[in-house]
Formats: C-alpha cells, sequence, structure tokens
C-alpha cells in the first residue's frame, strides 16, 4: 500500500521486521545529529529521513497501539 498523494508506503503497512531495520539504520543518522530534547526536531528529522526512502511517517504512527 502506498500513500497516493506522496507516493510513499505509511509507516503503519510495515511489517515489525521492516520498522526495525529503518529504526537501526536511522541509529546512525542520530548518531551524527545535534542533540535535541524537541519532539517536533525529531519527528522532522525522523520524518525526512524516512521520505528519503520512500516511508511516510506521522504522529498518528507515534500513537498506534503495538499489534
Amino acid at each position: 500500500m502506498t500513500d497516493p498523494e506522496h507516493g510513499l508506503r505509511p509507516w503503519s503497512t510495515l511489517n515489525e521486521d521492516e520498522q526495525l531495520a529503518l529504526r537501526n539504520d536511522y541509529q546512525a543518522e542520530l548518531d551524527v545529529q545535534p542533540l535535541t530534547c524537541s519532539l517536533d526536531e525529531k519527528m522532522a528529522r525522523f520524518t525526512k529521513w524516512l521520505e528519503e526512502r520512500g516511508v511516510s511517517f506521522s504522529m498518528d504512527d507515534l500513537r498506534r497501539p503495538k499489534r
């Protein structure tokens, strides 16, 4: 399933292994970013990084209960 407006796969459609792999890959990016306590900044960075990999992510994905 893709987001037809943006051609991105919604985060919620990824299986647990795909989500884990992306979070693990993102750790290398986190290691070189300046530190921040701002949730808005963290969301913006992660969302942009995921979009570059064809995945959409939103605040709703943070609130979604685990499967």
